[in-house]
């Protein structure tokens, strides 16, 4: 890979290893405001990239290693149990349910590469840290936090895209097939996180410029915020990244002339939800509630009638989901009491209601925990797991609520109409 220099950059050049680890491995070394980075470009299924890192800080001196981590996936890295120390309370309280999902579902598809592989994906990212450790280095981890990463994603799309996104999510949580050669392939070139997205979701420009792109900026800036703090003259950095972004991240260290901290910050900001979501809930508010008080104008048998059939279809609808994820009796009973109010109340859904009924009344265990990553492998697996049929609860109560609602209010409109 060459890269040539750009004007206003104090130098940016290939670097020529000599090493057999490194023949071959895409190598970019680049100087910027007095700090020499060399930017390895890693595949994430590759023993190659691993020999390379390994042999990149046996043979030059360096001051600090950086990672194509954040702190949360250095952690899941680093210390496989993490998930055994999940407070599924606090994760429901925070509403984070769905993050949580879509890291099991990313952990499920990564364990099915290093099964099928037979190199833990991640490996070179690991041969980065433990050699920062042996050498007493700084280790940096300059990736922006998976949750702001998938929240902007999903921020970004619209309403069908995000469909998409959920049901290819949902479909890699059961699948058991094999990955695909082109899959592996893409791998072996790119990133791991936009390649995981890459098993269900078709590669665009919107995809791409929140997994990748917007991701470069954030390592270039989080690359140049760290050094300030480097007191050596001439201190040398080695970054280790996936391959997908040595070409961005090259370009952004030598380019970009925003301060680092501001463009930090920007970068970590989530759009606001679309106003439309919040029109659409406001529309259904004041439909619902106007279906009521028509009702009951032209009688209390019509309105009694409207009230019945909203708090039958949509308690129903609610307690079957629950029942369909094997919830407790108690929390089938709150799923068909909270069902009929959740509507009206934005911040309420009567899935977290019924999902903390049941982690009250089944508390996961010690084994739960422990079994979870392997768990979540197997569609049986989720409701075997008192851990994630939690999450299947309170996913299949909202879904049963959102299709009362829609009976409901379908019954309603036929009628008024």
């Amino acid at each position: 890979m060459t890269d040539h220099p750009h004007p206003g950059s104090e130098s940016a050049i290939e670097a020529a290893p000599a090493a057999d680890s490194l023949a071959g491995q895409p190598l970019v070394e680049v100087e910027r405001d007095g700090v020499h980075y060399v930017l390895l470009g890693t595949a994430h299924v590759s023993r190659a990239s691993v020999d390379a890192v390994q042999a990149l800080l046996a043979r030059e001196p360096f001051d600090a290693v950086a990672v194509e981590l954040c702190d949360a996936r250095h952690r899941a890295l680093t210390d496989p149990d993490a998930f055994s120390r999940l407070d599924i309370f606090q994760v429901i309280r925070q509403g984070k349910i769905g993050l949580v999902t879509a890291n099991l579902a990313l952990s499920t598809y990564q364990r099915r590469l290093a099964q099928q592989l037979g190199v833990e994906p991640g490996a070179e990212m690991r041969a980065a840290i433990d050699g920062a450790q042996e050498s007493s280095l700084p280790l940096w981890c300059v990736d922006r936090d998976i949750g702001l990463t998938l929240r902007r994603t999903y921020a970004a799309v619209g309403f069908w895209r995000r469909m998409v996104l959920m049901s290819g999510l949902a479909a890699s949580l059961i699948s058991s097939d094999e990955v695909d050669e082109a899959e592996i392939e893409r791998l072996k070139q790119g990133d791991l996180l936009e390649s995981s997205f890459h098993e269900f979701a078709q590669r665009d420009e919107t995809l791409y410029g929140a997994l990748i792109d917007e991701r470069d900026r954030y390592m270039a800036a989080s690359l140049r915020d760290e050094a300030r703090f480097l007191d050596r003259p001439g201190a040398r950095v080695l970054a280790v990244v996936g391959a997908g972004h040595l070409a961005g991240l090259s370009r952004y260290l030598r380019e970009e002339t925003a301060e680092p901290a501001a463009q930090i910050a920007a970068l970590k900001e989530v759009p606001p939800p679309k106003p439309w979501g919040t029109w659409l809930a406001t529309a259904l508010t004041v439909f619902l509630l106007g279906g009521f008080a028509w009702g009951f104008l032209q009688g209390s048998e019509v309105g009694g009638e409207f009230l019945l059939r909203w708090v039958l279809l949509t308690g129903l609808g609610g307690a079957i989901g629950c029942i369909a994820a094997a919830g407790h009796p108690l929390s089938v009973l709150a799923a068909f009491l909270i069902s009929p109010i959740t509507p009206f109340h934005p911040a309420l859904s009567s899935g977290m209601v019924s999902a903390w009924v049941e982690a009250w009344l089944r508390r996961p265990t010690v084994a739960d925990f422990s079994r979870l990553r392997d768990d979540v492998g197997t569609l049986g697996g989720w409701w075997r797991n008192r851990v994630s049929r939690v999450f299947v609860n309170f996913f299949l109560t909202n879904l049963g609520t959102v299709v009362g609602v829609y009976l409901a209010g379908w019954g309603m409109l036929k009628r008024v109409l």
